[in-house]
């Protein structure tokens, strides 16, 4: 796992924002009562709150910052917890294993969750939802290993490969 944020800081950049305080993670698991996988909590806590490729949104939990990780988390399993919306993913929103926790998004229409391992010794897994038709998608890798595949062109979500053609970038989210 260690090995993941190397090879990401190799394509997208140096990151900038470099946290250091696990009390948002803490305080935020908490409330959620579940832990967020170790490669996440490292990548997000390197890049902060940013806008990849113009595409993927990650965001922090820090509460100091205007987007903040909790608050999108709190209002999208509001939403995905809605009759209507629920049958648009593979299982439940929550903390449960076997749920999604819903942790990014991208201008492009998908919706970017965390699937919780049946049991502790099982990996975290990705599931990427097409907002605007009933798709999913079930990757079987890490969110280090997606956001990766990614950041290399490889076909994990709508329109990665066009939308940075001199390379992966980021940018602070405003």
């Amino acid at each position: 796992m260690a090995a993941i944020l190397p090879k990401i800081t190799a394509l997208l950049g140096e990151p900038r924002f470099n946290w250091t305080d696990p009390a948002p993670w803490i305080e935020l698991e908490q409330e959620l009562g579940t832990r967020f996988p170790a490669d996440f909590r490292e990548i997000v806590d390197a890049y902060g709150s940013i806008e990849i490729n113009s595409q993927l949104y990650l965001k922090h939990p820090a509460g100091h910052l205007l987007h903040s990780l909790g608050e999108n988390i709190r209002g999208d399993l509001e939403l995905w917890r809605e009759e209507d919306m629920a049958e648009f993913l593979p299982s439940p929103v929550g903390a449960n294993p076997g749920d999604l926790i819903p942790v990014a998004s991208a201008t492009t229409g998908e919706a970017i969750f965390l699937r919780i391992p049946d049991d502790t010794s099982s990996p975290w897994r990705v599931v990427v939802q097409e907002f605007d038709s009933p798709s999913w998608t079930l990757y079987e890798m890490t969110f280090g290993e997606w956001l990766l595949a990614y950041l290399k062109g490889r076909d994990v979500m709508l329109c990665s490969r066009d939308r940075a053609p001199d390379g992966p970038f980021y940018e602070f989210l405003p």
